[in-house]
């Protein structure tokens, strides 16, 4: 178990005063058995109203209205928690899934919905003819089959870290072979879910405590990730990025069915096209201090 705080601040500066538009922020950790939070807090400058609701996943969301013009604004959050996520977890899944191909129950097919849709087009089929490829027998392993395709993800494409805004197709990140770790995450989920797979994108945070993991420069960053629904065992992160599996070193913030809906800061203005004239983030990640 490990305590931690992490800092997460996100700037814009504008050429000229604007009027900032409501901003959605994704930014509380998600609590469960092997994450408690301690303490959170959100703060905006300039200040602003602020509105707290739940939405469809469970994920919380903000929601920001400023009143007054500005020419900068200044987003800043600030959690503590305790971690315990196993670094080498067994998953206890049920006697049913443990061969693939396997079939959900009729109430667990009913609630994944949307989880087990894929959501780009592959006309020539040929994302699931590289899913496909890492089914080794019929029938498989089902763990040993998302092991390996989580490895396969790493071991074909190289990761790439991109400013840009958005994120490739599973198509284009397996055309250019490379990728950020939000291209990697919805890579494999793409390719979970054409194999009959649950599957959800996670957004949060990467704990780079030994400096050695993809995806951070520093002591921690922003990350994305999959998950996928086990029978008997229930969500099983996977993070292709760094061929983690298990929830070791990862804090998540929310979940969806796509990479779009996770988004921890998003929001407009009403001004000049090119009124922005700068963007950054910052994530600091480390242990807390102890008293006493």
């Amino acid at each position: 178990m490990v305590t931690l705080d992490i800092r997460h601040q996100t700037r814009y500066r504008y050429r000229e005063p604007v009027s900032l538009g409501p901003h959605r922020l994704m930014l509380r950790p998600r609590e469960s058995c092997a994450l408690r939070l301690i303490v959170f807090e959100v703060k905006t400058d300039p200040a602003a109203e602020m509105h707290w609701a739940q939405d469809v996943y469970g994920n919380t969301i903000a929601t920001v209205v400023f009143k007054n013009p500005t020419d900068s604004l200044v987003i800043e959050s600030t959690s503590r928690l305790r971690l315990d996520a196993a670094e080498w977890p067994v998953f206890d899944i049920a006697a049913s899934a443990a061969a693939f191909p396997f079939d959900y129950s009729d109430d667990e097919r009913l609630d994944l919905g949307a989880m087990l849709a894929r959501q780009y087009p592959d006309p020539e089929g040929r994302l699931a003819a590289w899913a496909r490829a890492f089914v080794r027998s019929d029938p498989t392993d089902t763990l040993s089959l998302l092991r390996d395709l989580n490895a396969g993800v790493q071991a074909q494409i190289r990761y790439q870290a991109r400013e840009d805004e958005g994120t490739q197709s599973p198509i284009a990140t397996l055309d250019r072979r490379s990728g950020s770790c939000r291209d990697f995450a919805v890579l494999f989920v793409e390719a979970v879910r054409s194999l009959g797979f649950g599957a959800r994108i996670v957004s949060g945070y990467l704990h780079n405590a030994d400096g050695t993991m993809q995806g951070s420069a520093d002591d921690g960053s922003t990350h994305a990730w999959a998950e996928v629904y086990v029978p008997g065992a229930g969500w099983i992160a996977y993070d292709p990025t760094n061929l983690g599996v298990g929830g070791f070193s990862l804090i998540p913030v929310a979940v969806a069915r796509s990479i779009g809906q996770v988004l921890p800061v998003s929001g407009s203005y009403a001004g000049a096209a090119d009124a922005l004239e700068a963007m950054s983030v910052s994530v600091r990640i480390g242990a807390a201090a102890t008293s006493g």
